[in-house]
């Protein structure tokens, strides 16, 4: 059976933890604890080490689901758990103060630790409407960073399947 690992990272409150929930196969093993950064998201738990879960596809193929954590102290974790890995998801929340400077501070940070296939997830699109989508194409094209980007409810199991699946099309498309 081929084992694959894809990684899934971002920003506190992007929803790491909730992709890989929407997905595992098997109970979530997750590092949540109290969060003690409320200045900098209000949500009452974050990740701390990593989340694990596991999706088994048609045909037996295994996938490790990996999330790091999101603040920037535990920064370290994202490139010991980027080893190795099929692809890495990053989650941005659009509700965020600047989505635009998280996005730019991943995709920087994740090109000095991981050359592989990347795909990007908006979240909580639907809390900021006003807040155009487009804005992200336009940041990625005036940077030439030619990435899949998608708006994506991280409860929709086939909303984070979307981002899974073009890792592995693009895997597909490259052998």
């Amino acid at each position: 059976m081929q084992r694959l690992k894809i990684v899934f990272s971002g920003p506190m409150g992007a929803g790491k933890t909730q992709a890989i929930s929407s997905l595992s196969d098997i109970p979530v093993v997750s590092t949540e604890v109290k969060n003690t950064d409320l200045q900098t998201n209000a949500k009452a738990l974050t990740t701390v080490g990593m989340d694990y879960g596991e999706l088994t596809l048609e045909g037996g193929m295994s996938i490790g689901l990996y999330g790091t954590p999101g603040q920037e102290r535990f920064n370290f974790i994202w490139s010991i758990l980027s080893q190795g890995a099929l692809g890495v998801i990053i989650l941005i929340d659009h509700s965020a103060s600047d989505p635009i400077a998280d996005l730019a501070n991943y995709l920087e940070t994740f090109a000095k630790i991981y050359d592989g296939r990347i795909v990007i997830g908006v979240s909580q699109v639907d809390k900021k409407p006003e807040l155009d989508f487009g804005i992200y194409r336009d940041w990625l094209s005036k940077n030439d960073k030619n990435l899949p980007i998608f708006p994506v409810d991280m409860r929709k199991r086939k909303d984070v399947l979307l981002l899974v699946d073009t890792i592995i099309s693009s895997l597909e498309l490259s052998s």
